[in-house]
């Protein structure tokens, strides 16, 4: 670092954290490694394009994928060979240690439970030591599926479903792991652990779940007597003094922002540098988090009286927030329709696409009952329905508005987009709305997205410019892949909530069914009964065909919304 040599530093450390991952992991990084230096021409160092910032970013597995093909940390190929060699032998002299700590686990949690099936959720930040887990249990007699991150939905799809059924363990990548909905195991085990403790959360988020019906058990394996669990021990009892400050709820979501990312990363970095300075490294990072969430609770105080409201932007805060984003959506999408809204004090004047006025209109409750002599308009009305249903839909390739929102720091540039979640069966359709952000480096972050599509909803928005349609198409598509990823949770209980009225509507059809029976059956003359009865069995016959044919239904997800967060860089038209 002195010399200036900030990628030497950072991949001096990633191997660190790859020979504590497993042998394997660091020996296959060897050999790429190797293979790497035989070739002319390398890619330029890491940190001569990206910076440290991006760097702490990116998952352990695509750390290693791109330190392996890059210049400036000048290892000779006898010193790699000798690395090679030393990897080679470790493993030549039996099982992984912490494999071997892993299996003994797993073998106590069975007699704990009393459950010789009992499932297990492993995790790892490497795809060779997942590689050589799945190995070993599989030598051990355990049916075992993998995940990570360069399977397509399909094979994820097929991963999930099987460790659903029959497999016992499945191992899986943080990238491999998003959007999962594993509520049916309760058993996770963190065999890497993350340096952002909010990454653990997110692990341990999918089993714990709605649905789930165990205590969750989370076990992380650290190795003792090193810098790293020294820090992990003096962060996590500085973190719960905050979460119990603020709220957890408030603490996650600070930590789990683009803009903290980094600092984790610098902790222990600086931790791994200065082992007799981690105390003095975690109070400044613990600072600086304080200092955010404090920030961040204050702008959300809105009713604070250190807060001075114009009547107005108080008004639209107290009343429901789907009032006021039908108020934007309504006046903002007229003019593009023929239509037209001017504001006239307190009220509008509308001019509607079929040619209609309204001369006084109003959107929300409060409004409505102050000044009673506004017409007030909700989704309800068959004109602003029809307005609404006629939005337009996001497509690959159109321009997107790049914009700037008042109370977003400068620091979170990506993506924003609104996605629409449906299942379509007959009159039984279903559907949900997802927001997602993705950031320069296609890492999404949900607490984030939330966080943009509250202040597009009431603070001020300027506009820079249009990102042209060749950009927009590679962020379409990286966005919906994040979408799907993180979209499946919703999908699933759209799934069960269909399945729930479908099982609903059968019982009531069947009750209705019994009830007419047991009348006809009063019925005095015999050929009267047979007639009712028979027409009564081809009505139920007829509705229980027409919930089994609702049984098929049509999944979509379609954008709604997308717009380019953050600096326009060069992509502006």
């Amino acid at each position: 670092m002195a010399a200036k040599q900030r990628h030497i530093g950072f991949l001096m450390i990633l191997m660190q954290r790859l020979v504590t991952s497993s042998t394997a992991a660091i020996r296959t990084t060897l050999e790429k490694r190797q293979a790497m230096l035989e070739q002319p021409d390398l890619q330029p160092s890491l940190f001569e394009t990206a910076d440290v910032d991006e760097w702490s970013e990116l998952d352990g597995q695509t750390q290693v994928d791109l330190a392996v093909q890059t210049r400036g940390w000048e290892l000779e190929k006898a010193e790699v060979e000798t690395l090679l060699e030393l990897a080679r032998s470790t493993e030549a002299q039996g099982s992984d240690a912490k494999a071997e700590a892993l299996l003994e686990l797993i073998y106590k949690l069975q007699q704990e439970e009393n459950d010789p099936e009992l499932k297990v959720l492993i995790f790892t930040e490497f795809v060779p030591t997942q590689s050589m887990l799945a190995h070993f249990l599989e030598s051990r007699g355990f049916s075992v599926v993998t995940l990570n991150g360069s399977m397509d939905l399909d094979a994820r799809t097929r991963a999930q479903q099987a460790f659903a059924q029959d497999a016992r363990v499945l191992v899986s990548t943080d990238a491999g792991g998003e959007g999962l909905n594993l509520q049916f195991c309760h058993v996770i085990v963190n065999f890497d652990m993350p340096w952002n403790p909010m990454r653990v959360e997110q692990r341990i988020g999918r089993v714990d779940r709605i649905g789930q019906p165990h205590v969750v058990r989370a076990i992380n394996f650290v190795l003792e007597d090193t810098v790293e669990h020294r820090v992990r021990e003096v962060l996590e009892t500085k973190l719960a003094v905050i979460a119990e400050e603020f709220g957890v709820d408030k603490a996650s979501d600070v930590m789990d922002s683009v803009e903290s990312e980094p600092l984790f990363d610098e902790l222990f970095v600086h931790g791994l540098q200065n082992p007799d300075a981690i105390e003095d490294v975690c109070d400044a990072v613990v600072a600086q988090l304080r200092t955010t969430i404090a920030d961040s609770r204050k702008d959300s105080e809105l009713l604070s009286d250190r807060h001075e409201l114009d009547a107005d932007d108080a008004r639209k805060w107290r009343d429901h927030p789907a009032q006021f984003w039908l108020e934007r959506a309504i006046t903002t999408g007229l003019p593009a329709r023929g239509g037209l809204a001017e504001k006239d004090g307190n009220a509008w004047r509308v001019r509607w696409p079929d040619g209609s006025q309204s001369a006084k209109v109003c959107f929300d409750t409060r409004t409505a009952e102050e000044y009673p002599e506004l017409e007030w308009v909700t989704l309800e009305d068959p004109r602003a329905g029809a307005l609404i249903s006629d939005l337009p839909r996001c497509v690959p390739g159109q321009p997107l508005p790049i914009l700037r929102l008042k109370g977003l720091p400068d620091s979170v540039q990506g993506l924003w987009s609104l996605w629409e979640i449906s299942i379509a069966a007959d009159d039984f359709s279903r559907r949900r709305f997802l927001p997602v952000f993705i950031n320069e480096e296609g890492r999404s972050f949900l607490p984030t997205a939330k966080r943009i599509w509250d202040l597009l909803l009431t603070e001020q928005i300027d506009r820079h410019g249009m990102l042209d349609g060749e950009q927009s198409g590679e962020w379409f598509a990286r966005s919906k892949d994040a979408a799907i990823a993180q979209g499946e949770r919703q999908f699933s209980e759209l799934v069960a909530e269909h399945a729930e009225r479908l099982r609903e509507e059968r019982e009531r059809a069947k009750f209705a069914f019994d009830v007419r029976h047991q009348a006809i059956g009063r019925v005095g003359l015999q050929t009267v009964r047979d007639f009712r009865r028979n027409r009564l069995q081809a009505e139920f016959d007829a509705r229980m065909a027409q919930l089994s044919a609702a049984e098929a239904y049509t999944p979509d997800i379609s954008a709604v919304m997308m717009l380019r967060v953050g600096s326009s860089g060069d992509h502006a038209a």
